[in-house]
């Protein structure tokens, strides 16, 4: 899927996030991979299901997310889950240790894209959504839904 007005490249998302969380704040993210991991990335073999953010040392780190194996690769191929060291500016990162130590937030990965020829992550800062909460998002949806469909067979 192409973003025409950005360049951008949409390689993986992670709808799950959206589901079991309140997304507050977005940042976006460089990603430090190996040679082999961009070319498994390029084929849209990357999962972020289970995945999310830490920040240890002043360094932030994407933890659980799964890269498989690339096809062509050989023995020096990577690990799949191994833990990835995110880019970002002081200033970001700053901010971003202060928001995890609140209570009840956590960093969750909600995209992966291809950018100017560059990884990408947008991370999301949120908050856990209890099970009333899903099923009141459910709803929100199930109502929007149904309204459109209203509106496609009145014209």
């Amino acid at each position: 899927m192409e973003n025409k007005n950005s360049g951008q490249k949409l390689v993986a998302s992670n709808r799950k996030a959206f589901h079991d969380y309140f997304i507050l704040d977005k940042i976006e993210a460089g990603i430090v991979l190996l040679g082999t991991e961009v070319k498994s990335i390029r084929e849209g073999r990357i999962n972020l299901k289970d995945s999310y953010g830490i920040v240890k040392d002043a360094e932030p780190y994407l933890v659980g997310c799964h890269i498989s194996p690339y096809s062509h690769g050989n023995r020096e191929n990577h690990d799949p889950t191994r833990t990835r060291k995110l880019l970002l500016h002081r200033k970001e990162i700053r901010k971003l240790i202060g928001k995890t130590q609140e209570k009840g937030l956590t960093l969750v990965p909600l995209r992966v894209y291809l950018a100017r020829g560059r990884v990408k992550v947008e991370l999301g800062v949120a908050r856990g959504k209890k099970d009333y909460d899903k099923r009141e998002t459910e709803r929100r949806k199930e109502v929007e839904r149904e309204t459109r469909a209203a509106m496609k067979t009145r014209r």
